[in-house]
């Protein structure tokens, strides 16, 4: 079991801060998200990759672009308070769309700006994955419709994306990205793949969704699922799997396991969904593993343990958040700058908005755990 640390107070009460010194966790993610937009604005609506910026390219990619965007709705989603943050949420989602790329069948986002402001590149399915996540969860906030009709439109790349040669070692699954120099199909293609399947079916009840949702989520459960009860990271075409347990993949794939079971009433996938939570609790939770993942893989990790919260109630999934952010907060943060350094070198927009996103939630009640994607 994670230790939980202990909050620090500061010297003297800050903005934000109580009168004793303390931050309320929804007051910490205001406060990271503003120093985010202070230090990492670009220009054009956009953000930089890294601060200080030490990149060729003038804007993030679409990756860490779209982690700032969750961090606004989880700020938008707080309740009381989160009115403050809509229209922050609103110039945040308009961001993506100098990313989007209509002219390819079918149509996704790149994973850089497209012209006149950047080169594009190339498609990822993970990365869509996310924002089709995002647009769920502000589907669900705002009633959006434009907002549902997009994250289908990604819902279609990412069936594109299925491997559909019989003769593949692990036949199947969701390639990695449509780049060439890489024909992985990996967890984080297929667990987002499923979540996003379920959620589009449970909306829509289009039965197809959710056929798609339970084929991506068994692959994965055929061929990245290891005897220790986590999940490998990838497998190549020459069936080479890659055996690294990032945090993110156990989120991804135990929240899948929740949505399949909220679309079809079957118990397995909820007890798949808790023998995940339980294996990487205890994993993560030991030798210090959790502090040496990366933050913006934990954050993942995290939100799906509220997702399974919010239908298996556990006391250990808030509190091993809890703990982190404590930790993140005493040990990582720079109170002069509200920046996080979790490695030497720049700050990441990664690092930054995974704390946003983190602290946001802390701030949600058990209650509104159902409405995240």
């Amino acid at each position: 079991m994670l230790a939980i640390a202990l909050l620090g107070t500061m010297h003297t009460p800050a903005a934000g801060a109580s009168e004793d010194g303390t931050w309320s966790a929804a007051a910490r993610a205001a406060a990271s998200y503003r120093a985010m937009n202070q230090y990492f604005d670009a220009g054009e609506g956009l953000l930089l990759e890294e601060y200080p910026n030490e990149q060729q390219n003038p804007y993030s990619y679409i990756w860490p672009y779209s982690q700032a965007v969750i961090g606004a709705e989880n700020l938008a989603g707080i309740p009381g308070i989160g009115r403050q943050w809509n229209a922050e949420a609103e110039k945040r989602l308009d961001g993506y769309e100098p990313y989007w790329n209509a002219g390819t069948t079918p149509k996704g986002y790149d994973s850089y700006v497209r012209p006149p402001l950047g080169h594009g590149g190339d498609k990822f399915y993970d990365d869509n994955e996310w924002i089709g996540l995002n647009l769920i969860q502000h589907y669900q906030r705002t009633g959006d419709r434009s907002s549902l009709a997009r994250a289908k439109e990604i819902f279609a790349l990412v069936v594109h994306g299925w491997d559909t040669d019989p003769t593949h070692p692990c036949a199947g699954g969701v390639y990695w990205t449509q780049a060439p120099w890489s024909q992985d199909r990996n967890t984080v293609s297929n667990g987002p793949g499923a979540e996003l399947g379920a959620h589009l079916y449970l909306l829509t009840r289009d039965k197809s969704y959710l056929t798609w949702a339970k084929r991506m989520y068994q692959w994965a459960q055929d061929c990245m699922l290891a005897p220790n009860g986590l999940y490998w990271d990838h497998i190549d075409l020459a069936g080479n799997v890659e055996k690294t347990q990032w945090s993110y993949n156990q989120g991804v794939m135990l929240g899948a396991g929740v949505l399949l079971y909220k679309s079809t009433g079957e118990r397995k996938y909820l007890n798949d969904a808790k023998s995940v939570a339980n294996a990487s609790l205890a994993f993560y939770g030991s030798e210090d593993r959790l502090w040496k993942q990366p933050t913006r893989f934990n954050s993942i990790w995290f939100k799906n343990l509220l997702i399974l919260d919010s239908v298996a109630h556990d006391p250990r999934y808030k509190a091993a958040m809890s703990a982190y952010s404590n930790r993140a907060w005493n040990e990582a943060r720079d109170p002069e700058t509200g920046l996080f350094h979790f490695v030497d070198g720049p700050v990441q927009l990664l690092e930054q908005s995974a704390m946003v996103q983190i602290d946001a939630l802390l701030a949600w009640p058990r209650s509104q755990y159902n409405k995240l994607a």
